[in-house]
């Protein structure tokens, strides 16, 4: 799978730079008409997104810092939202291929022909020694990702929580294999999805486009005058 991706050249991305329309969905029903996006990353911890047509509203990641830039100004994210950021970003395809498998205590298990998407598919979970688990669904023609699935216990109500991400058109881009359409369900209700309408890899993205200095506290209310 990895060298279907683009082996040495997927694993030596070190910046990505995107543009396209992203939708949010409420239970699996669609709650926005899409908005257009550009995103910037720099692996492995870094990203910036920017939406609206004037890019006045931005979500910047460094490390385990979240931040949320408006016309207010530039606010820490609230912890539930960056939560959820760093857990998708702990699963996510390009962590697990190039933090997880070179972790000592990695294992991996072939589950199998299974399907995903109405299309036939090879089911692999990947554990690391933490005992976290990834589960992808790979094309066994292609040997391209279909899907990836992770789960985690609920902390405040105990349940256990699934979220899939479904990978789709892949093009060459650089001599990467890149999905344009990427969805995301959270317990089997779709949650968001984006469609690519460009990207391109190792720009040499500045960490200047990560940095943020928070100017006011959403939390704490107004000065008095």
């Amino acid at each position: 799978m990895t060298q279907a991706l683009g082996g040495q050249a997927y694993l030596n991305v070190q910046d990505s730079s995107q543009e396209g329309r992203t939708y949010s969905f409420h239970h699996g029903q669609p709650n926005s008409l899409g908005v257009l996006y550009w995103r910037f990353a720099k692996f492995p911890d870094k990203e910036r997104i920017e939406f609206t047509k004037k890019r006045d509203v931005a979500y910047v990641y460094n490390g385990n810092k979240g931040y949320e830039i408006t016309f207010k100004g530039t606010a820490p994210q609230d912890e539930k939202t960056l939560t959820e950021y760093l857990r998708r970003r702990e699963y996510s395809l390009e962590w697990v291929l190039r933090r997880w498998l070179n972790d000592p205590g990695v294992a991996l298990f072939y589950e199998g022909a299974a399907v995903a998407e109405q299309k036939p598919a090879e089911q692999v979970t990947i554990m690391n020694a933490r005992n976290q688990a990834v589960t992808i669904y790979i094309d066994p023609n292609t040997h391209l990702p279909i899907k990836k699935s992770f789960s985690w216990r609920d902390p405040v109500d105990k349940q256990r929580d699934t979220e899939d991400e479904v990978y789709d058109a892949y093009r060459p881009v650089q001599g990467i294999m890149t999905p344009h359409n990427v969805t995301r369900f959270y317990n089997g209700d779709m949650a968001n999805q984006r469609f690519l309408n460009s990207i391109s890899y190792n720009q040499g993205l500045s960490d200047s486009m990560f940095s943020a200095n928070p100017s006011y506290d959403p939390n704490k209310p107004p000065a008095k005058r």
